[in-house]
């Protein structure tokens, strides 16, 4: 009876099978895992080392800080002395024209009237003025500071600045309108329009393309040629638009505004 034992070739016999595997790449394949292994655990070593360290030195040498000694010395001070409070002489009364006492007139019958409601005659009021009573006062007449003047200002001009210009829009919530509608304004245009001579005779026709604004109160302004065919029809297309009736204004927000509106006008002949 034969026993057959088989082993288990690992991954680098069966590729170096029937090769030298003395040196070389076999053996630095062999190597290779191990050195692998001892090269990532002294790397995780030296991580927790490096991590540990610090608490190790605070545990095992622990540092005492400098003692420092304040020395304070204490002085007595004695109190202050009473000093007795100071009084201040209140302010004497300038001095003051002699008064005589008028009170406010009150209407009472003749035989009701009080002395004391009597007015003060031209003779007491020589050297006296009125007031609330009768008073002598020291005769001083009493002096009474001029009035400064103020310094004289400067003159301020006015200046003047320029209006400001009513914002213009081209897209508005209400475009603005020809009374009447396009019916009417092709009415308006074959009625008005005149065919320039120039171009009948060249036989040019073709489309002008018209700018103009129509301001809040609906009248034309700013009539301008965008694109024109020449031979007097940009011209007489400029002055049919300016011969145009007002406008129904744009609206934006509910109040009329300035609009931009561009308008091309045929030039067809029969």
């Amino acid at each position: 009876m034969q026993h057959t034992v088989t082993t288990t070739a690992t991954l680098d016999e069966l590729v170096f099978a029937g090769r030298n595997q003395t040196y070389g790449a076999f053996a630095l394949r062999q190597q290779y895992q191990p050195t692998l292994s001892r090269a990532l655990w002294l790397g995780v070593g030296f991580f927790l080392a490096g991590l540990l360290a610090p608490s190790l030195f605070a545990r095992l040498l622990p540092t005492t800080p400098d003692k420092v000694m304040i020395e304070t010395e204490f002085m007595h001070v004695a109190p202050p002395p009473d000093v007795p409070p100071v009084t201040i002489p209140p302010a004497e009364p300038a001095p003051a024209q002699n008064t005589v006492r008028a009170l406010p007139p009150v209407v009472l019958p003749d035989r009701d009237v009080p002395e004391e409601q009597l007015p003060p005659t031209v003779e007491e009021l020589k050297d006296a003025v009125t007031g609330h009573e009768t008073m002598e006062g020291t005769g001083e007449p009493e002096v009474i500071q001029p009035r400064e003047e103020a310094a004289p200002t400067k003159t301020e001009t006015a200046i003047e600045t320029a209006p400001l210009k009513e914002e213009e829009f081209l897209i508005v919530e209400q475009q603005p309108e020809y009374p009447g509608g396009l019916t009417a304004m092709r009415t308006f245009l074959a009625k008005n329009l005149h065919y320039p001579t120039s171009a009948a005779t060249a036989g040019v026709s073709g489309k002008v393309f018209v700018s103009f604004v129509v301001a809040a109160d609906g009248s034309l302004s700013d009539v301008a040629v965008l694109k024109g065919i020449g031979f007097g029809c940009d011209e007489e297309a400029v002055r049919v638009m300016r011969q145009m009736p007002r406008w129904k204004p744009g609206k934006q927000s509910g109040r009329s505004v300035r609009v931009r509106y561009n308008l091309p006008i045929t030039f067809t002949l029969e």
